[in-house]
C-alpha cells in the first residue's frame, strides 16, 4: 500500500515551495483503514490546505479514488 503514500508525497511536493520538507506517515488500523498523515513546512500549510480547504479536499478525493481500486478505505490527515 506504499503506492498511496508515494502518490500523496508526489502531489504534495508539487504544491509546496520546500518539497524536501514533505513527509508522509502511514498507519494501518485494525479494521483495514489506512491513515496517511501529511506533514509540510510551516510556511507551506496554506498551500496544501488551499482557499476554503479546497486543495486539501482535492487531495483527499484523489487519494480515496486511488484506494477505491484496491477496495481499501483511506483517511488523510494534515498535521502540524
Amino acid at each position: 500500500m506504499s503506492s498511496l503514500k508515494s502518490l500523496l508525497e508526489y502531489l504534495a511536493r508539487g504544491l509546496v515551495d520546500t518539497p524536501e520538507e514533505v513527509s508522509v506517515e502511514q498507519f494501518d488500523e485494525d479494521d483495514g483503514t489506512i491513515v496517511l498523515e501529511l506533514c509540510v513546512a510551516d510556511e507551506d500549510y496554506g498551500k496544501v490546505i488551499g482557499k476554503g480547504g479546497r486543495t486539501a479536499q482535492a487531495l483527499r478525493t484523489v487519494i480515496k479514488a486511488a484506494a477505491a481500486g484496491e477496495k481499501r478505505r483511506v483517511l488523510l490527515d494534515i498535521v502540524d
